[in-house]
């Protein structure tokens, strides 16, 4: 496929192509899906191009392989880790603001086609936009290559994430992380209060409930105040889980 399209498209443009390939740490079998990957459909509308595909179908793929790769690098690094927990850990990892940024480590924006609009709207620029090319990128190196390929890649790309303190703290840290995600959900902070306590001074067991603006969102039981907190704190998080998936999302 590589021989024709080379004939359809300028050298200047395979060559940027070949450079993005270089950052990927990936080359195509058949550069037409990067090609793709990277063409805006402002760029289809608004332009004389003769290409007709945008990414939005790539980007559509992406999404499903990105969720499902990123899912089974968890499990491998954090294989006790509990479905809620993981699931935190995944959308935080593949939120807009995430995949973005990755685009940006890639300098994707320097190989974007948009249209003349998003160009005056400094669209190389927008969060959602990045976003979307990164998801592409994936679908297309997953139609080139397949689901192991895939893996490997983005593998690399959230080496320093995974691997990171913060990433393998965060499972046993569910106050911050509750916190966090608080915090940029509602912009306020959970509050802990020890409702209990029961047992004799030498084996004490305190029950604690975290609230979320003066609702109870969860309660945990443990030996200490400190770990019935985040007993608490854990159980909130389980529970936003399973109402932001909701019935027919099991």
């Amino acid at each position: 496929m590589e021989e024709s399209w080379r004939g359809k498209v300028e050298a200047e443009r395979l060559a940027s192509l070949r450079e993005l390939e270089t950052r990927l740490n990936y080359q195509f079998q058949e550069i037409e899906w990067l090609d793709r990957a990277l063409t805006h459909k402002s760029f289809i509308h608004q332009t004389t191009t003769s290409r007709k595909i945008s990414n939005e179908v790539l980007e559509f793929l992406g999404d499903a392989v990105l969720n499902l790769v990123v899912s089974h690098l968890l499990l491998q690094k954090f294989p006790e880790a509990h479905e809620g927990t993981l699931s935190m850990m995944r959308s935080h990892l593949v939120k807009r603001s995430s995949l973005a940024l990755l685009s940006r480590e890639l300098h994707v924006e320097t190989h974007l086609l948009l249209g003349k609009s998003e160009l005056l709207d400094r669209g190389i620029e927008k969060t959602s936009i990045l976003a979307n090319v990164y998801e592409a990128l994936i679908g297309a190196i997953y139609m080139d290559s397949g689901l192991d390929q895939v893996i490997q890649i983005v593998r690399g790309h959230l080496e320093t994430y995974l691997l990171s303190e913060a990433a393998s703290t965060i499972f046993d840290d569910h106050k911050s992380f509750l916190q966090s995600h608080v915090q940029k959900a509602h912009g306020i902070s959970p509050n802990y209060q020890v409702v209990k306590e029961s047992g004799p001074d030498h084996d004490k067991r305190f029950q604690a409930s975290v609230l979320i603006g003066g609702v109870v969102k969860g309660v945990g039981w443990g030996k200490s105040k400190k770990e019935a907190e985040q007993e608490a704190a854990k159980n909130a998080l389980e529970e936003m889980i399973t109402k932001s998936q909701g019935p027919d999302d099991k």
